[in-house]
């Protein structure tokens, strides 16, 4: 017996009785792929408004009594309601379905009725499978390749025969009946029992089909073929939207064109050629980078080598100075690292000799905290420091030598004092 969604798909709500209700699980996954499962109900009604998931088509969604009903799936002839709050049987409950998922299901399913029935009749081309998704549909083909003559070939005729007003009609025929051998179909479930259900539009299609449908093909507004993709084992993946999901496809497009025409300002007839000029911008700025960051990497090799030879060096003492023309911050900071000397007083420089510069001072904590902001004063520039480092900006490098005096006479006096 076929249930009340499928006698009469455009029923919203309705009243039944609960046959039985066991304690059962649900397995889950959540947005982030993490595996759950929920422990409910499942209730066998008399008679049930919500479809199973089944033929390609996912399961309603609605409520039982204010309840929500997390899955609905078929077993046999009965129909499992899966809740999280138990149903005495015997209540009489009402029964409410999700009627925008409910009549999104009834456009794609049957538009998925329509393109098959037409790409067949027009190019031979079977269908092997199809998918209900969450934001398109896909129908296999059984083809390596559909051209795009073909598509839209396909495109015109349904929606022509949209336009055409052609009715839906369902039958339930019985097994032996001549007229199933007439019928289009992939098989039947192993579990089937009773009549086959054949849903026919008029002078074109007639198919063994368990789903929810529209009564007139006036009802799917539209269809839009998005393109096909290449399908698993020599099979093309035709994808396409039906009624309001078009709708919604061109707001979404729409609110794009809207984004893009105000970041690349220009119209929307000029986006492709704007993304391309800005392609050709990145690939150009990437091999400017390229050699620039090959001289950093350089840049850091040769200060831990001057570090090292500055160790090693016979003018080693208590005050060590640098000058460098090329560098920065952290040129100087490798080679402090690399040191790492707690006794002596390292000076680094690096820029014009004559104009503005960098400057490090390093060493003992005490030494730095006081000679710093000297040092900075001498170069004419200003900086900061902590934990025995003081680096900053200088407009004087040509004060160095005037710097270095000033060094040496600390730890002259500090020596005297010692």
């Amino acid at each position: 017996m076929a249930f009340r969604c499928q006698r009469d798909s455009y029923a919203r709500e309705f009243t039944t009785t609960v046959v039985s209700c066991r304690p059962a699980e649900l397995p889950t996954e959540g947005s982030k792929g993490n595996k759950d499962v929920l422990s409910g109900f499942q209730v066998v009604l008399e008679d049930t408004l919500l479809f199973p998931e089944g033929g390609g088509q996912p399961d309603d969604h609605g409520t039982i009594n204010g309840i929500s009903v997390l899955r609905v799936t078929r077993r046999g002839a009965e129909a499992d309601h899966f809740t999280q709050t138990p149903l005495a049987p015997g209540t009489e409950v009402h029964v409410q379905v999700d009627w925008e998922r409910r009549f999104d299901h009834m456009q794609q399913h049957s538009g998925q009725h329509l393109i098959t029935a037409v790409a067949d009749h027009l190019f031979g081309l079977k269908t092997t499978s199809w998918e209900l998704g969450r934001l398109r549909s896909v129908i296999e083909l059984d083809s390596p390749s559909v051209t795009g003559e073909q598509v839209a070939a396909i495109e015109q005729s349904v929606n022509e025969k949209i336009r055409d007003r052609l009715p839906v009609n369902v039958r339930e025929l019985s097994l032996d009946d001549p007229e199933v051998e007439q019928v289009r179909g992939r098989g039947l479930p192993d579990d089937h029992a009773g009549p086959i259900r054949v849903v026919t539009i008029k002078n074109v299609d007639s198919n063994m089909c368990c789903g929810t449908h529209v009564s007139n093909l006036s009802d799917l507004q539209v269809i839009k073929i998005l393109g096909t993709e290449k399908g698993k084992k020599n099979k093309t993946n035709l994808i396409f939207l039906a009624g309001n999901r078009v709708l919604k496809w061109m707001e979404r497009s729409y609110g794009t064109e809207k984004a893009l025409t105000t970041l690349l300002k220009c119209g929307a007839e000029d986006h492709v050629e704007a993304v391309k000029k800005l392609q050709n911008s990145t690939k150009l700025l990437q091999k400017l980078w390229h050699p620039f960051q090959n001289n950093l990497n350089l840049l850091r090799d040769l200060a831990v080598h001057i570090a090292h030879s500055l160790r090693s060096s016979p003018d080693w003492g208590r005050v060590v100075t640098l000058h460098r023309k090329e560098g920065d911050s952290e040129f100087m900071n490798i080679i402090a690292n690399e040191i790492g000397s707690e006794d002596t007083l390292l000076f680094l420089t690096v820029g014009d000799e004559k104009g503005a510069g960098l400057f490090l001072l390093a060493g003992p904590a005490e030494a730095v905290e006081t000679l710093g902001p000297r040092v900075a004063e001498v170069l004419e520039g200003k900086g900061a420091g902590k934990k025995g480092r003081f680096q900053g900006k200088a407009t004087k490098m040509s004060r160095r030598a005037e710097a270095q005096v000033l060094l040496q006479d600390y730890i002259g006096s500090q020596s005297a004092e010692g």
